[in-house]
């Protein structure tokens, strides 16, 4: 047996060698050619998993350590059998960690000296969106909850409460529309997967039409997919931008990264312990498909985040700054920051 793993992934190799043969290839080489002869491939969203890749090959398990399968040709895959396997909440508690980053360099940049009076749409409540709500109320900002599949009892496992606590249903409303969003909010952020089809579709979700709509918002954060955002239209939008996805990455918009507060290069979910996660997950996963007992590390952090958390501590726990000041200087560098990114702790 034949595993072909995206080499950029941490803390994986070794464990699989006893178990069949392993390839570990930069994402530039996983070619139709390179995968033919693989029985099962470990990525990153760098690759891109459909009929240009697979056709031909024996492949018959995919596991993504990321969130997101939108790299993923789904419907491909469970037409040819091939098992698809994701890491969703791996990187949760970092991505929050961005965002409230984020938002502390946007209050220090425009003299805003508390989170009172500000108010936070949040729109995507899934892994991510549920401790960025959590924390934002424990913090002090006003948090309105946007997510229209849940609200409608799509993926819902019934432990809303469990997860947000009662005390955060504003006026008996756990969910707002994007037009009362657009209204009430001087901060949105989202967190949804990349969608262009269904019944609420997430492509250019934010687009000229949502922005003009906009009454007191001043900051728009997209740290989910890039084209969740027009970046057109976020370039010409007068209020303030911070960005860890982008439109067609690596080659992005230079206009837009200098007008963006924050700019990352698409790292936001790049915690040690978020990759220590991912990889966990890809682990199990392989267990499960095939009847191995490959050994699954145990992480120490919680994937729901810290139970406790000040604005000016997660501020301390990672120097935004730091890593927008490298894109800045060489936008060029978009994939080799991304590649070699130093993992950072979680804010504990």
């Amino acid at each position: 047996m034949k595993v072909i793993v995206d080499s950029h992934i941490p803390n994986i190799r070794g464990a699989i060698e006893p178990r069949a043969q392993v390839a570990y290839l930069d994402p530039k080489e996983m070619t139709r050619e390179a995968v033919k002869d693989a029985d099962a491939l470990i990525v990153r969203t760098r690759t891109r998993c459909n009929a240009d890749l697979l056709d031909g090959s024996r492949v018959r398990f995919i596991g993504s350590a990321t969130i997101g399968t939108d790299h993923i040709d789904l419907d491909y895959c469970a037409s040819h059998g091939i098992t698809v396997r994701n890491a969703p909440g791996c990187n949760a508690p970092a991505v929050a960690q961005w965002v409230y980053c984020a938002i502390h360099a946007w209050m220090h940049s425009r003299n805003i000296t508390t989170p009172d009076g500000l108010t936070i749409g949040i729109v995507g409540v899934g892994h991510i969106g549920s401790i960025v709500a959590r924390w934002g109320r424990a913090l002090g900002f006003t948090v309105l909850l946007n997510d229209p599949p849940k609200e409608n009892g799509e993926n819902r496992d019934g432990s809303f409460d469990v997860i947000f606590g009662p005390e955060l249903h504003q006026k008996n409303r756990p969910y707002f529309t994007l037009e009362e969003l657009q209204l009430q909010c001087d901060i949105i952020t989202f967190h949804t997967p990349l969608t262009r089809d269904g019944q609420w579709p997430t492509w250019h979700l934010c687009d000229q039409r949502f922005l003009d709509g906009l009454v007191r918002c001043r900051l728009i954060l997209d740290a989910a997919r890039g084209p969740i955002a027009d970046n057109e239209a976020l370039l010409q939008w007068p209020g303030d931008v911070g960005l860890d996805c982008w439109e067609n990455e690596p080659l992005i918009s230079r206009e837009l990264l200098e007008k963006c507060i924050v700019a990352t290069p698409h790292i936001a979910g790049y915690s040690a312990e978020g990759k220590q996660r991912g990889t966990a997950m890809m682990l199990e996963a392989l267990n499960d498909c095939y009847g191995w007992d490959i050994p699954v590390p145990a992480i120490a952090a919680p994937a729901t985040g810290a139970l406790e958390v000040t604005l000016d501590g997660i501020a301390a726990s990672y120097d935004i700054l730091a890593d927008t000041a490298a894109l800045k200087s060489d936008p060029t560098a978009f994939e080799s920051l991304r590649n070699h990114y130093l993992h950072r702790p979680e804010y504990q």
